[in-house]
């Protein structure tokens, strides 16, 4: 598991690598860290999938952890984010990212410790996902991963959370009865099928994704998405905060 750290704070970004070197000792745990001193400096280098977990700092000069983990999430929302904040106040404002928790500083051992487990548990789950079948390859899609599903021209375009596209020669029915027994999946218009937590912003005629995709939603199917979409956004609330 690789871990980014950020804070402008010195004494904090040491005590907090102290800490995963112990976790590291005391679990024979395989994880990996790098420390940041600013937003700005995380945001130049960071990737999708660079990271499975960012500890951030909430307030720093320039770029403040808020701000660094909305644009974390344009590109990835499969990280765990974890603030670093001296006022339980942020709690609900980390919300908006889809933060995994929140820690008060200075960084207890037992905090953090606590926040590894519950992703060391999670990373051993066996994930869930479909195979798909092309001319040239035969992939496995994680359910997780999967941002929305569109059929055009009789190809099946199965778009990802990193921006990548899986392309398949077959029918969107072959896929529905799978997709649709997932309460995270949702059929929005004839041609695509979204998966709900993916969703950044719905409107009346389309939606857009995390990744700054739009999506056009049928008229008839809208108060049936609507519906939909802000029950997952209250199921997420009460499993984040």
């Amino acid at each position: 598991m690789h871990i980014a750290i950020c804070d402008d704070d010195k004494e904090e970004l040491v005590r907090i690598s102290s800490f995963l070197e112990k976790y590291k000792r005391e679990h024979n745990a395989s994880l990996t860290y790098k420390a940041f001193h600013s937003g700005a400096e995380l945001l130049s280098t960071v990737k999708s999938g660079d990271y499975a977990l960012y500890l951030l700092d909430v307030i720093m000069p320039a770029v403040n952890g808020m701000e660094a983990a909305k644009e974390i999430r344009s590109f990835d929302t499969e990280a765990k984010i974890v603030f670093l904040t001296s006022s339980p106040e942020f709690a609900v404002a980390s919300y908006t990212v889809k933060a995994m928790d929140y820690i008060l500083k200075p960084v207890g051992e037992g905090r953090l410790f606590g926040v590894l487990n519950e992703l060391m548990t999670d990373s051993q789950k066996p994930q869930q996902g479909l195979t798909v079948k092309s001319k040239n390859c035969i992939a496995r899609i994680l359910f997780s991963r999967l941002v929305y599903v569109e059929v055009m021209n009789k190809q099946v375009y199965f778009h990802l959370s990193d921006n990548s596209v899986r392309e398949v020669t077959a029918r969107l029915s072959e896929f529905e009865q799978t997709l649709l027994a997932r309460p995270e999946f949702m059929r929005v218009h004839r041609s695509y099928i979204v998966n709900l937590c993916q969703i950044n912003e719905l409107t009346s005629n389309e939606l857009t994704t995390h990744q700054g995709k739009s999506i056009p939603v049928s008229r008839i199917l809208y108060k049936e998405v609507r519906d939909a979409y802000v029950k997952q956004l209250f199921w997420e609330e009460r499993n984040t905060l």
